[in-house]
């Protein structure tokens, strides 16, 4: 698979401030575009952003991260904004995507993030799915991060907070937004596919969030758990896996690679290209014929269509009924129907009597016949001996030359 490529944008923020922002795309013609937006005073580069956005790039979806204004890498005063004009950059962000690519028909947002995508999901019409991690059914909920300082807030109208290890100045206009802000006519109203992630031992934002903002949805809705993760989904094995699940959840949702950005197929060539549907997924063109592989969800995969081992023992199993076919018509044999069951796996060479491959392992397929009809003895084990001679079982059991070139 073609390592995703990763560019930096910036575009002007509601208050007019340059934000900065990393476009995360596939190689070839993206899918479709996504917006990420990150967690409180996080920025665009938390782990759990880059991550995701990666796995849905690998998956032919565009994303783009970024700053909120007055944090990491973008313009202006963090004391100067709230949660309303996070929702506002948020809509920027998605103007900036419909002008200059596409307009985002997917949301992510990460904790306060997710909010403020549930929030912003009305004002972007072209987005058909929304998603959320560890998110505040309620904006007011990241006034306990900073509640010994309520009341110097109060009578100063600011005051300097540490969090994270850094400080910021949280203005009183900060207080009175987020407590005058409320998600559930949004959330009720958006009508978009949603996907509600967090994780049950989440201390930060508790689980009771999540079932708060289920609730209020329509369908279609889904909730994945994200067990033994932290809010921030530090640890990559937690982040790698909501990646996944979202990469998947997201595919039913968006359009796929239109057919005309396919490779077209001459009639003795076969053609297999990425369509960025799921993570591995391949369209497969043998002349005018159109199929499909993918490997299973234990793996990364959309399963939704057979693996190349899968393809390999189908190419086997067909040609071998093929040729049984075409013996019994030539020696009109009462042949009423032929099936071939196979199954491949590895197995050590110093457990295989007739192979010249003495250490190692060693690839095995079992070929099993099923043959109907009136037959005599004989003429089943003739049927037998013919199984090996269709051209794909001598193909497999001879000196194969593969060339492989670069196209320029």
């Amino acid at each position: 698979m073609s390592k995703p490529l990763s560019e930096r944008v910036e575009f002007s923020g509601a208050q007019g401030d340059k934000l900065a922002a990393r476009l995360d795309r596939p190689v070839g013609k993206p899918r479709a575009f996504a917006l990420f937006a990150h967690c409180f005073t996080c920025s665009k580069d938390i782990f759990a952003a880059s991550r995701i956005a990666r796995a849905l790039a690998e998956r032919g979806i565009a994303v783009l991260r970024f700053d909120f204004t007055g944090l990491g890498a973008s313009e202006g005063e963090f004391a100067n904004t709230n949660f309303t004009s996070n929702v506002d950059d948020l809509v920027r962000a998605a103007d900036f995507l419909r002008s200059e690519h596409q307009a985002p028909a997917m949301l992510i947002g990460h904790s306060l993030g997710g909010a403020a995508v549930l929030a912003a999901a009305g004002r972007v019409p072209e987005a058909v799915a929304v998603a959320t991690l560890g998110a505040p059914s309620d904006p007011g909920h990241v006034s306990h991060l900073f509640a010994g300082h309520v009341d110097e807030i109060e009578a100063k109208g600011q005051a300097e907070v540490t969090l994270a290890g850094r400080s910021f100045t949280i203005a009183k206009q900060f207080l009175d937004d987020i407590a005058e802000s409320k998600l559930d006519a949004s959330i009720r109203e958006m009508r978009k596919a949603l996907m509600v992630m967090h994780s049950p031992i989440d201390d930060t934002v508790g689980i009771e969030n999540a079932g708060h903002i289920f609730t209020a949805a329509r369908h279609p809705k889904s909730f994945t758990s994200l067990d033994k993760a932290d809010h921030l989904l530090s640890r990559r094995e937690d982040a790698e896996y909501a990646a996944e699940v979202l990469a998947a959840w997201a595919s039913r949702y968006l359009p796929p690679l239109p057919a005309e950005d396919l490779p077209k197929a001459d009639q003795d060539e076969v053609v297999v290209t990425e369509t960025g549907e799921t993570r591995f997924q391949q369209a497969i063109l043998a002349g005018p014929h159109r199929l499909t592989a993918d490997e299973p969800p234990s793996v990364g995969g959309g399963d939704t269509g057979p693996t190349p081992y899968g393809l390999l023992m189908a190419a086997l199993g067909a040609c071998t009924t093929m040729t049984l076919r075409m013996y019994a018509n030539r020696k009109k044999l009462p042949l009423e129907k032929a099936t071939v069951r196979l199954r491949h796996n590895k197995i050590h060479a110093q457990d295989c009597e007739h192979c010249e491959t003495e250490s190692g392992k060693i690839d095995r397929i079992t070929r099993e016949l099923e043959i109907e009809g009136p037959l005599e003895a004989e003429q089943r084990q003739r049927l037998l001996e013919i199984a090996d001679m269709c051209p794909v079982h001598r193909t497999l059991h001879s000196e194969v030359l593969i060339e492989t070139e670069l196209k320029d």
